[in-house]
């Protein structure tokens, strides 16, 4: 599926074409296709994107796997309307924004999600370890970091669930900017993206 705003049926939006707020996290686009890359959506997956933000991968998402659901979790009432906002602009109808804080909220989703994706939220380790009662066998979560604290947390989380296919990837990107009459290489916010995968 694809929308007059963005035609095309790979993903990489650009991230100038989201609507955005001041303060509200977005997955930039080379960091996001890396995420796109480590869920391993089916066409018919149900995703939880929790912490959603944006709601940028909730778009991507939503226009690659048109058959497939996904349900933007938002503790932020401003923040959920921009993630309705930003699907109304891509003409995203498969998405289902919840307003609601995890980990409490999640008994309340739509079960049981295939693939679950975790960013921008505090107490990152106790959610993962809540989700992964939700996740059927073969369910894959892939959970971000910004710091230390939280890439130890995920870990940790990994290690006492016993996931299995954990890969770790460090984005280190550069994007070619204009900065007044020259041109010149700067780097993406470097971030760990985490996954692993439920077997039994």
């Amino acid at each position: 599926m694809s929308s007059s705003l963005w035609p095309y049926v790979t993903p990489g939006i650009p991230d100038d074409l989201f609507e955005q707020l001041p303060g509200i996290p977005l997955s930039q686009r080379e960091v996001r296709l890396l995420l796109i890359s480590a869920l391993r959506m089916q066409p018919n997956s149900l995703l939880w994107d929790i912490g959603a933000g944006t709601g940028t991968i909730s778009v991507e998402m939503g226009l690659l796997c048109p058959q497939g659901k996904i349900v933007a979790v938002e503790r932020d009432g401003e923040v959920a309307n921009l993630i309705r906002r930003n699907c109304e602009r891509f003409e995203v109808q498969n998405v289902q924004v919840i307003e609601g804080s995890a980990p409490e909220c999640l008994k309340n989703l739509p079960q049981p999600p295939q693939r679950v994706c975790i960013g921008g939220v505090r107490q990152i380790k106790n959610i993962l370890k809540e989700v992964w009662q939700y996740l059927p066998p073969e369910g894959r979560v892939v959970a971000t970091a910004s710091n230390l604290e939280s890439l130890y947390g995920i870990s940790e989380a990994f290690a006492e669930l016993h996931a299995r296919n954990i890969e770790v990837v460090q984005s280190a990107v550069n994007r070619l900017e204009t900065r007044g009459t020259h041109q010149t290489f700067a780097p993406v916010n470097p971030i760990f993206i985490l996954s692993g995968e439920k077997l039994d």
